[in-house]
Parts: structure tokens; sequence; C-alpha cells
């Protein structure tokens, strides 16, 4: 008997011979306003232009943020979109000059780019990119594709794309500068976490901080993005790992990423910096602050030691102005922040995925629901009441 080919492949490969050029019609969970539930849609996604990838989307994940753009956004700029930025899929059809990847390719679109010769890929310090949406677009939150004109459309109107991903669809359309192809053996209701929270966190410990082995640690908010910064300080060999948070309820799971302490803020009367300096001889070596709070902020940086603390702004708002006195600055700690870890991100995501496959790096443990796409208002509010810490959206299987 010859050689056994998977249905899957198949299916993959009927689909790219059938729709590669044609605009695809496909359900979507499309966001019509600020502080509005999502409906789940039909939407068309056009055909990828030069240098874009049309990817089938197998599965999401609900960040805070998605939230945030959602329901906390003062202004309603940016609507109506498809949200999304944690997925994980198949690429369809490619456009015109795309090299790198192939129909049936499996792959993470990402919200950081990596063109590979900017001025910024080019630098060994950072992962920003001149070809990133944000860099295209300052201020916003949306990409509307590399000519302006977006490729989804619902009911006649134009659907912007969200952090030039939008994953909430079961298609979209993504530059390939920001496309990390992944082995065929993955799986990619796993692989939807590198997207974003957990490549954040561990490698702002990581990259950013540079947590050394011996030091010690507080990390302030436990959601994935925390959780994972936990791990990252665990695996850069930290041994006192402090987990701060106002929900005990994250305490045991944030045990299980490496965390040796805990604390609540509101079971004490100081300021949480002054617990943190009375605990430690007068501060923590690294902190890193992963809520998106500014008080949090102020709070994680005066909680380092003076002389050589760091700490590491690593959750978003762009709607407060963060602050502290001089001082903090001038006796020697070091203020940072990190975009998804400090990872370039085309090249190292596929890293994190060969340390998922061999056991070095914990996903599944971040999945605390799973729920198919039509769920995903259910999916936002588990995450605003703290019960969940990654949904994992799985999406239909036809096209």
């Amino acid at each position: 008997m010859g050689p056994q080919i998977s249905p899957q492949i198949i299916g993959s490969t009927f689909a790219a011979m059938t729709t590669a050029g044609k605009v695809i019609r496909c359900k979507a969970a499309v966001a019509w306003g600020l502080s509005q539930p999502l409906v789940m849609e039909e939407i068309e996604v056009a055909p990828p232009k030069e240098r874009e990838v049309r990817i089938k989307i197998v599965a999401t994940t609900v960040c805070h943020t998605d939230l945030y753009f959602l329901r906390e956004k003062s202004s309603s700029e940016g609507f109506p979109a498809v949200l999304g930025h944690e997925g994980a899929g198949i690429v369809e059809s490619v456009g015109p000059g795309v090299s790198r990847l192939k129909a049936g390719d499996r792959v993470i679109p990402l919200f950081v780019s990596q063109c590979g010769e900017c001025r910024f890929c080019l630098h060994p310090e950072t992962n920003h990119c001149n070809m990133n949406w944000s860099s295209q677009r300052p201020g916003k939150r949306y990409d509307v594709g590399s000519d302006t004109t977006s490729r989804m459309k619902c009911k006649g109107q134009t659907l912007l794309q969200f952090m030039g991903t939008s994953t909430f669809s079961e298609y979209t359309v993504v530059n390939e500068t920001a496309v990390a192809k992944i082995p065929d053996s993955a799986p990619l209701d796993k692989m939807c976490l590198l997207g974003c929270g957990v490549s954040t966190g561990y490698g702002a410990a990581i990259n950013t901080a540079k947590v050394k082995p011996g030091s010690s640690c507080a990390v302030f908010g436990l959601g994935a993005v925390g959780l994972a910064a936990v791990m990252g300080c665990k695996a850069a060999g930290a041994t006192r790992i402090i987990a701060v948070d106002i929900n005990e309820v994250k305490f045991e799971k944030a045990k299980l990423f490496g965390a040796t302490e805990f604390i609540n803020p509101r079971d004490h009367s100081k300021p949480i910096q002054q617990v943190l300096a009375g605990m430690t001889d007068g501060g923590v070596d690294f902190s890193l602050e992963c809520t998106g709070n500014v008080d949090v902020m102020r709070s994680a940086l005066e909680s380092c030691v003076k002389g050589w603390g760091v700490s590491v702004v690593v959750g978003y708002t762009d709607t407060h102005d963060v602050c502290t006195r001089p001082l903090q600055l001038l006796s020697g700690r070091t203020w940072k922040g990190s975009l998804f870890g400090g990872y370039k991100s085309v090249e190292s995501v596929p890293k994190l995925v060969d340390d998922y496959m061999a056991n070095k790096l914990k996903l599944d443990e971040f999945v605390s629901h799973t729920l198919p796409l039509d769920s995903i208002n259910e999916a936002f509010d588990l995450l605003v009441q703290g019960k969940s810490i990654r949904t994992v959206l799985k999406l239909s299987t036809g096209h």
C-alpha cells in the first residue's frame, strides 16, 4: 500500500485550488461599535495582494488588549472591525511576491512584523519594524492593508483589521512580514497562544528584564501575560518569584508556573512597594508590571531595589500618563518597556514552538476554557470576571 495522505492535507490543498484568487465568504465576529457585543456575521475576505497571505484561522484566543479596545477604550474610533490577534491557522493562498510561504503551510499571524531590512530589524537591541502596522499608522489600533484598502467587508462596509491580524474570522489577510511558519506537527489550538500573551510575558522576563540566576522578582498581575512572566523568571533562574494580584484564585496557577510567594495588596495597609521592600531587604532585583494600570506601573518600579533594580512595563494602555519622582531613577533603578517580549517575531516564534514541542515551554496550562467562535461574547465575559486565563476559540472546519 502506498503512503497515506492526511484528509486534512487533502482538504487544505483542495480549498486552496478552489478559492485562490477569489473572494471568500466566511463567518467572523464583528465589532460594530464601542462596548457592543460582537455579532457573528457573514463577511467577504478579498484575495491577498502583493506580499500578503490569506490564512484560514483554525484557533484563536481572547486577549485583554481585545477587551480594552472593545470595552474600555474611551474613543469610538476604529469601528466596525474584526478584532483578535492571537491566532493560528493554515495558509490558503499567497499574493504576488511571496516566496517564503505557500498554500498549506501552518502559520501564526503576528501583530509585530519583521521585514528583516529596516533600521530596526537590523539592530540587535529591538524587535520594532518599520513595516509594522503601528509604524505605518501611528496611534491606530487597526490596519487597513498595505495599500490602505481593507481585505474585509460586511454588508457593504469596510471592516478594519485589528492590529493587522483580525483573527476572530475564519479567514484573514496578513502581510507576509508578520507571519511565522511553524511545523506541521504543531497543534494549532495551542500555537495561537504564542501570538501575543505567552510570548509577551515570557520574553519580558528573559529578553527585556534579563532576569539573572539567584535573583528576586515580583510579577504584578496574574493573567496570561503575568503567568508567562512568572514562567520566564523561573526559566531564567530566579530563586524568589513573588506573585502580586488581588484575585487570590490565581495564586495556585501562579505556583504551577514557578511563583514562590504570593501577595494580595488588599491584605496590607501599606503601599505594596513598601510591603515588598520589607520582604526583600530594600526591594526586588526585577519587577514586571502586567496589568496595564499606570498606578501599578509606579508601584512596580518603586518595589525595585535602588542601585540596580530593573522594572519592566508589559501591560498596555494609551489613555493615562505614568509618572514617578525623579529620585526613583536617580537612585539607580531602570525603567523599561517591552513589546512582544522583545522577540524578533518571524524568526523567534518558531523557536518558541520548538521549545513547546520539546516540553521546555508550558502552553497547555494557560488554556482554561475551549469554546466555538460563536460563543466569543462568553469568552469576553469570562475574562472580565477573572474566571479564565485563556479561552481558546475553535473555528469551523468548513471552506
